[in-house]
């Protein structure tokens, strides 16, 4: 099936006595009992498929899980109550019969850069930082450091760069180490990495695939090989996605390829007005013709689908110039995420990389001009109005 198909059905209708539901009902329990202990006690030893606490598995969660499997083409998914937390225990379990050691892409999200070095480095886990784009470079890195995990985005937070993941899961393997990466600016309509080599796909379904700015979770998903040891960590640490929001999510998640290629669609045609507005300096989109990693974009994405992220920088303003122009927007959101229906705009150096220094902002490129757009899917017009007169030198005349 494609993946509108798997959107739509996957996870859903299984039987529940005499009856299949439609679509998959809230199961609110915590606790679920048998006609005997002999068949609860085969459950709790995993003999038998069954739920018996919510905290190891529940419908809902079982539902979402095998939704988001079937889109990223892995073997299981573990769902968690946040992105963050997908992403730790990802690392976690990567980590978990390998060396202590990690590399890292130098341009992550700032609270991804925070869970390395101040979660898992204090934890006696090394971490060292490459640019990802730059293969030679990070096949020397992984050499010298041994890492037991590499972790990247598929598409870097804010600055929109790019690895070969196929390439990076080459240099992996070859190392002994387990690949992670981010997948939610690009989502499984855009990439698989799994299917590029990956061990683990992290997705935080607060963005993209729940899309509606009204859930907060994450999913692992992996392949046959990590799938049991993942699976054992959750049911210890408990990142457990409640039902309530596992259920919101699988709703989202049915609009979720109409959803996207919309967004893309209009991040094109916002990138492309923003690149010829002469109060902008630079515009990053990995759509662009120019974008240091095209031939990458060219050979892993599908045609004509790039995201819908955009940023840009604003030409010779400052961080208070800057704030007035986003006060002055009138139908983008200004807002600490992305992904929704509606178009945001954050500033990354007040939040999404706030816990970084300003100089380490500045070696990833992050300057006090850089904003961050996520492209939704209203009108596209009425997207380029709101910032056109948001970037009028005098927008009363």
């Amino acid at each position: 099936m494609q993946i509108h198909t798997k959107a739509v059905h996957s996870g859903d209708r299984k039987r529940n006595g005499a009856h299949v539901p439609v679509t998959t009902p809230i199961y609110t329990a915590t606790s679920y009992f048998y006609d005997s202990m002999e068949q609860l006690d085969r459950v709790f030893g995993q003999e038998e498929k069954g739920y018996c606490y919510t905290r190891y598995d529940n419908p809902n969660a079982a539902a979402l899980e095998e939704l988001i499997c079937a889109l990223e083409g892995g073997a299981g998914a573990q769902s968690c109550a946040s992105g963050m937390a997908a992403l730790q225990l990802a690392i976690t379990s990567a980590l978990a019969d390998r060396r202590k050691s990690i590399v890292a892409a130098n341009a992550l999200y700032g609270s991804t850069i925070g869970l390395l070095m101040n979660v898992f480095e204090p934890m006696g886990v090394s971490v060292r930082f490459a640019d990802v784009c730059d293969l030679d470079a990070l096949r020397t890195l992984v050499a010298e450091a041994k890492p037991g995990c590499i972790v990247i985005e598929t598409i870097s937070n804010p600055l929109l760069r790019v690895g070969q993941i196929d390439r990076i899961a080459e240099i992996a393997r070859e190392g002994g180490a387990a690949l992670v990466v981010d997948n939610t600016f690009a989502t499984p309509l855009l990439v698989r990495p799994l299917e590029l080599g990956a061990h683990f796909s992290v997705q935080s379904v607060t963005k993209y695939l729940a899309g509606h700015g009204d859930v907060m979770g994450g999913a692992v998903i992996t392949n046959q090989e990590h799938l049991e040891g993942l699976r054992s960590l959750a049911r210890t640490l408990g990142p457990v996605l409640g039902p309530f929001e596992s259920y919101l999510t699988m709703r989202g998640i049915k609009t979720f390829p109409l959803r996207m290629e919309r967004q893309c669609a209009n991040a094109c045609r916002v990138a492309s007005w923003l690149s010829t507005h002469p109060g902008v300096a630079r515009v990053y989109f990995t759509g662009d013709p120019a974008h240091p990693d095209a031939a990458a974009i060219r050979r892993l994405f599908p045609a004509n689908l790039y995201g819908a992220m955009v940023s840009f920088e604003i030409k010779g303003e400052g961080r208070e110039e800057v704030f007035g122009f986003m006060d002055r927007l009138q139908m983008i959101v200004r807002a600490t995420s992305l992904g929704d229906v509606h178009t945001m705009m954050l500033y990354p150096a007040m939040s999404s990389h706030r816990e970084l220094s300003p100089k380490h902002r500045q070696r990833l490129g992050i300057g006090d001009t850089l904003v961050r757009l996520s492209v939704g899917i209203e009108a596209p017009e009425d997207i380029i109005a709101d910032l056109e007169q948001a970037l009028a030198i005098n927008p009363s005349a």
